[in-house]
């Protein structure tokens, strides 16, 4: 055992101090802004935040107000679909069913598609993680130590591509538009390429890399609730195939809601609709192979347009409205509880 006083500096011998440097920031020496909370400064910091949020949620509400929308419920109208569909054994069947509607007034600018589900509930956590981004950029990895479970492989051992939920229960129906002139139908034409993310489309997703897409997904198979392999969603743009599929890639960012809507199609804007929509008779030609009626869903159809805050949605209005009028409300309170104490003071000093 050492002796104690070995520790003990030695005549002549400087120990290292262990204070901090003696600078301004380690000495807690920076200047600094120190707020004077007068008065004068939190009844217009109040004010202040009250007028400018309730100006910006007028206007936020004003313009979703201006959005047009038409929103279809094709649930019950295709009802022996759904019944069909209730049946797994009758999954390659084909069942179609038409829903007609009018425009009474033109919508004009750039029209949105979107399919809307209700009572889809995409939150729940083994739901949201069953997914393998590794395979979803291409890579050759092993799906079994994902949590694809138990989405992985088939009893054979051939492994599904994609992989998971998520991509299992992807929705699948086929939705058509068509404009009745007269006595004439005319097929609304629709773009269904450019609808994703940027990031989605160039970053997250990618196919993996073979001469054609056929030999890049050899020895995987579909997803069960799917009707055709991964690389023939699309047969019209061989582009748009694989896991590079915009309808694929809207699908697989899930919804924090169990009601949601999701971009299907948008409207190309040449011929009679370079305008936009004329008003009219209409009608959906759907593709029925979407289930809902087991956890009791809905399924809507809307059309839509856009305005630069968004959508048709004013819940973010309403928000600032009533952050703004909190904030205006709490000025007023606290002007009040001032000049009521100001008045007893101004008494006791008499």
């Amino acid at each position: 055992m050492k002796n104690k006083t070995s520790f003990l500096p030695r005549e002549g011998e400087v120990r290292p101090s262990r204070c901090p440097d003696n600078s301004a920031f380690k000495q807690q020496k920076l200047p600094a802004w120190k707020p004077q909370l007068t008065i004068a400064t939190v009844l217009s910091s109040f004010f202040f935040t009250g007028a400018f949020c309730l100006s910006v949620g007028v206007c936020l509400i004003l313009s979703a107000n201006s959005v047009r929308e038409i929103q279809i419920d094709y649930s019950d109208k295709c009802s022996d679909c759904s019944k069909l569909r209730e049946n797994s054994s009758n999954w390659n069947k084909e069942c179609h069913c038409t829903v007609n509607f009018t425009l009474k007034e033109d919508i004009l600018g750039d029209v949105f598609m979107y399919y809307g589900l209700q009572n889809f509930y995409q939150n729940h956590r083994r739901y949201v993680i069953s997914r393998s981004d590794a395979q979803l950029l291409g890579r050759n990895v092993n799906i079994q130590k994902s949590y694809c479970t138990p989405f992985t492989t088939y009893r054979n051992g051939t492994p599904m591509a994609p992989c998971g939920a998520i991509a299992n229960s992807m929705f699948n129906d086929t939705i058509d538009l068509f404009y009745n002139l007269n006595s004439s139908v005319i097929q609304v034409p629709l773009l269904k390429t450019g609808n994703s993310w940027w990031t989605d489309k160039n970053v997250k997703f990618r196919n993996p890399k073979s001469y054609n897409l056929s030999s890049a997904f050899a020895g995987t198979a579909r997803p069960p609730y799917w009707q055709k392999p991964v690389y023939l969603l699309d047969k019209e743009d061989e582009r748009n195939n694989g896991y590079v599929n915009d309808d694929f890639i809207i699908w697989m960012r899930v919804s924090a809601f169990a009601t949601f809507r999701n971009l299907y199609r948008r409207v190309r804007r040449i011929r009679q609709f370079a305008d936009g929509l004329p008003a009219g008779n209409y009608t959906f030609r759907i593709s029925y192979n979407f289930p809902v009626t087991k956890f009791k869903g809905r399924k809507h159809v809307i059309l839509s347009t856009v305005v630069w805050s968004g959508g048709s949605n004013p819940f973010l209005g309403i928000a600032y409205v009533v952050s703004g009028t909190a904030a205006t409300l709490t000025g007023f309170v606290i002007t009040a509880i001032h000049l009521k104490l100001r008045k007893k003071k101004t008494y006791f000093q008499k």
